[in-house]
């Protein structure tokens, strides 16, 4: 064990900010801040998301002196599509993290953020800005994600994720003749064969409701592109009902598995976030905002439409 490591007690297992704060004895403030600025570490993984997370005896680390990368020299543009005191929402580009998954990933939708924050602050800055982590997509898909600037817009935000309350609308080009429905079950880390997927049978308690609901809009050679609006946020929820039920995203390289017919040749996973919406957390006003489909989605949809 390194010598700045502790060991989290049963009492402090669940969110790491919380982790952190118990074994330290810091204030909620600056617990988060070392986390975000990437001087915590769960095992040999540096962890960014105070939400993350630990189980009892866990080993966490934390190096004051880490520095901080990503946030500063010449990060990436960034498309913001919306940014007040509370909230700011961002048009993903496929190929880029939200959040680091590991200590070299330094240019995150995160990190591209922070910059522009940081930017806009200038001389007036006072510290880094605050940013909160609310939820995430999968690294080759795109669209829009809301990062919170507040105590009051984490919050909110987060109370709304968890009781399915904000509306979340995904477009997908799919293999196959897919049809409209509701898809419901219980998703586990592993299925029986070292990939998340639905429980069979009864439930273990691990395992986790998801909710889809499916709408086909267009007939494609091959494939169909549907819109798939969430109920419930499971990792990989989308992806794994889709390929369940015979018709895996096109691009798709893991959860392929079993699936007979032809695979369509894509760059990536074919999947956007295509609208967002939620309560703000200050006005209480119903915010919605739409993304249209990427350039290199669009052209494997016509390229399937030919």
């Amino acid at each position: 064990m390194a010598a700045n490591e502790k060991i989290v007690p049963a009492e402090l297992a669940g969110p790491l900010d919380r982790a952190v704060r118990g074994l330290w004895g810091v204030s909620w403030g600056k617990a988060r801040a070392w986390i975000e600025a990437g001087k915590v570490r769960v095992g040999r993984d540096v962890v960014r998301d105070p939400t993350a997370r630990v189980s009892a005896g866990a080993g966490v680390a934390m190096d004051e002196r880490a520095p901080r990368k990503g946030a500063r020299g010449g990060a990436a543009p960034v498309d913001i599509v919306h940014a007040d005191a509370h909230v700011v929402v961002v048009s993903k580009p496929a190929g880029v993290s939200t959040i680091p998954y590991e200590e070299a990933d330094h240019d995150t939708l995160e990190s591209r953020v922070r910059a522009y924050l940081e930017s806009k602050a200038g001389a007036r800055g006072r510290g880094r800005p605050a940013l909160g982590i609310v939820h995430r997509l999968d690294k080759e898909t795109s669209g829009l994600v809301v990062f919170t600037r507040s105590w009051l817009g984490k919050q909110s935000l987060s109370s709304q994720f968890r009781h399915h309350t904000v509306h979340r609308r995904y477009l997908a080009i799919a293999h196959g003749d897919v049809r409209p429905r509701t898809i419901r079950s219980f998703l586990m880390e592993d299925r029986g064969d070292g990939l998340r997927g639905s429980a069979r049978g009864k439930p273990p308690p691990s395992a986790r409701e998801a909710i889809t609901h499916v709408e086909r809009i267009e007939a494609l050679e091959g494939a169909t592109l549907v819109g798939c609006r969430l109920e419930t946020g499971r990792t990989h929820q989308i992806r794994i009902h889709l390929s369940e039920g015979g018709n895996p995203i096109v691009g798709e390289r893991v959860y392929v598995r079993g699936y007979a017919g032809p695979l369509i040749e894509a760059p990536r996973l074919m999947l956007h976030a295509a609208e967002l919406g939620f309560v703000h957390p200050a006005t209480q006003h119903e915010m919605r905002w739409e993304l249209p489909m990427p350039d290199d989605m669009r052209a494997v949809l016509e390229r399937l439409r030919a």
